[in-house]
């Protein structure tokens, strides 16, 4: 029997379960089942999940982020990243126009923002259908994507491309689970809910484990957990990637229609053929990148403010701006004084391990 017929029987008998607490316990094993099958299909080789890139993808990674434009065929990514970028992206009236994947960069803020216009998705893609598995392997290199929908009929798309991405690990708008997971040799399985369960009790851990032929494992629950979020912890491989839903053709609707899209959460209305609305969509994308302008101060003169130091949320301390001034440049670093929000007073000497904020000035002391 084939992977994806085993994962369609998995379904099916998933969809006739009923859920209660009688059948947590099985669906919990099924669930378990069916992951480590996507695993197994996503990559066979290494069982990473990481996916195969395919001729085309394989885009050679610049700039401070990249963003991913994720959609349907013909829901005008091609068009928005053209009039972003003015990068050329073959546009047409037609599907399936873009069939590799058309790298565009522009200029934000002082960030150097890669775009990638990836080729449309459509139903079935983590299953191996049209060249989804290439399409969402690169959307797991992105810092943010834009999750691409035609504003007439937004929900359904919405809902298919989720679970599509879902299926090869993405979780989009998520926090990764406050679940503490660590193997052992012995000593069996050490159940710690520090919270109150209401799905998760150590029966229904354990069969899950045992269906991993893990046997000995400390797991301590720091929230509410639910069986999903306990396999993505045991997966390993699952990328948690902050989305915003640009909801395009805003020319086709009532202005009364436009006022209720804007209160759906993580939501920017556009019109890529008018570029309406662009200054928003660019402004949203800079708050979930959540990047660290800084600037430069040499020794006796003003602070550089024509090219700012980009640094992502993950390394925004001194240490991390000093590497990405020169790799070698932390072997001689003795301090730093740093201007701006991050310190309590200006000029303020810090340490390699000081958290920077946006705009601070920082000048680096080095050893004699």
């Amino acid at each position: 029997m084939s992977i994806l017929q085993k994962i369609a029987d998995i379904e099916a008998e998933m969809s006739k379960t009923q859920k209660n607490k009688a059948t947590s316990a099985h669906l919990g094993l099924l669930k378990a089942k069916l992951a480590k099958l996507r695993r197994e299909l996503i990559d066979p080789k290494s069982g990473s999940g990481g996916g195969g890139k395919g001729e085309g993808f394989d885009v050679q990674r610049t700039g401070d982020a990249r963003v991913g434009f994720v959609g349907f065929p013909s829901v005008g990514k091609s068009t928005l990243l053209s009039n972003l970028a003015g990068v050329y992206s073959e546009v047409a009236a037609y599907e399936f126009t873009t069939l590799t994947t058309v790298p565009g960069v522009i200029r934000y803020k002082g960030a150097k923002i890669q775009l990638l216009d990836l080729p449309g998705i459509i139903e079935g893609a983590k299953d191996g259908k049209g060249r989804g598995k290439q399409v969402i392997a690169v959307a797991r290199t992105c810092h943010l994507i834009f999750l691409c929908l035609d504003v007439l009929k937004p929900l359904g798309h919405k809902a298919i491309i989720e679970h599509e991405l879902e299926g090869f690990g993405i979780r989009l708008n998520k926090k990764p689970p406050q679940i503490n997971f660590r193997i052992k040799e012995k000593g069996g399985l050490n159940y710690n809910p520090a919270v109150e369960q209401s799905e998760l009790d150590k029966d229904l851990v354990q069969s899950i484990l045992k269906e991993y032929k893990i046997h000995n494992a400390d797991v301590t629950l720091n929230e509410d957990a639910t069986t999903d979020s306990l396999i993505d912890v045991i997966e390993g491989n699952r990328i948690y990637i902050p989305a915003i839903y640009v909801l395009n053709k805003i020319d086709q609707i009532t202005i009364e229609e436009l006022d209720l899209i804007y209160k759906i959460p993580h939501t920017v209305p556009i019109s890529a053929h008018h570029k309406w609305n662009f200054d928003d969509l660019l402004e949203t994308m800079w708050d979930y990148l959540k990047l660290t302008r800084i600037y430069t101060k040499p020794k006796g003169q003003l602070p550089d403010y024509t090219e700012p130091v980009i640094l992502r949320k993950d390394i925004n301390t001194v240490e991390g701006f000093v590497n990405k001034i020169h790799r070698t440049l932390m072997d001689s670093f003795k301090h730093a004084l740093v201007w701006g929000s991050s310190v309590k007073h200006c000029p303020q000497r810090v340490g390699k391990d000081h958290v920077l904020l946006d705009e601070d000035v920082v000048q680096v002391i080095k050893k004699h």
